[in-house]
């Protein structure tokens, strides 16, 4: 295992921030991430953050579509540089989550992995709530959405009006009670494919969901755009 990051001043390792490849994010997702978090680059995520003007700590994947630029960058800043070959049993994407936990973060947000192709977009879905992560709290910013990955409880940040869609990901999330929502959710049970939780509204400041077994998907398909006037964005 390689050595851990020893954060420059002001870091932390406590959280991380996981750039992945594929489409660039709209610069708008600085205003909503976090100022002190370990930033790891899944391959062409390196030049995703640099170009948010983030330092990454890791840089980590096969290295076929990150540019030689940003990876020299990458290492000139002290980056830790982790190469794996084209041909490997995992995404760059889930290296890039195991080397934030290997780090011993408790929370990860990543920021990317929604455009290019489908296939990749439903892996990375389903990679977000995957066992593996279960020790973390994981959430993402893809494209305008925000997922979050919610195993126990989380609350539902937005604005009345808002869309906010529960997912069950691997197997039925039981349980399932849901506050400050138009449709309330009571001990109810979702199964994977079921569209109940679908296009629900949050309509109290105090939204939340609950899941007594399995694990769901909180997505708020508008919340990067709903986000800019509260941070001041346009």
């Amino acid at each position: 295992m390689p050595d851990p990051i020893d954060p420059s001043p002001g870091e932390s390792t406590a959280r991380a921030l996981v750039f992945a490849g594929g489409d660039r994010m709209p610069a708008a997702v600085a205003l909503v991430l976090p100022e002190h978090a370990l930033v790891i680059g899944a391959d062409s995520g390196v030049d995703h953050a640099q170009a948010l003007d983030r330092r990454v700590d890791v840089a980590i994947g096969d290295f076929d579509s990150v540019t030689a630029d940003g990876l020299v960058r990458a290492e000139h800043e002290g980056a830790r540089i982790e190469q794996h070959p084209t041909d490997k049993d995992a995404t760059d994407l889930a290296l890039a989550l195991d080397a934030a936990v290997a780090e011993g973060t408790s929370r990860v947000t990543v920021v990317g992995g929604h455009g290019g192709r489908l296939d990749h977009l439903l892996g990375n879905l389903a990679l977000l709530a995957a066992p593996a992560y279960a020790t973390i709290e994981l959430d993402a910013w893809m494209g305008t959405a925000h997922v979050v990955v919610v195993r126990d409880g989380a609350g539902i940040a937005g604005p009345p009006g808002s869309i906010v869609s529960l997912l069950a990901m691997h197997g039925p999330a039981r349980g399932v009670t849901t506050r400050g929502l138009r449709y309330p959710l009571a001990d109810a049970v979702l199964e994977p494919g079921s569209t109940l939780g679908l296009s629900n509204e949050v309509t109290a400041s105090d939204a939340a969901v609950a899941v007594t077994g399995g694990v769901l998907l909180a997505i708020r398909p508008a919340a990067l755009i709903e986000a800019r006037p509260e941070t001041g964005g346009r």
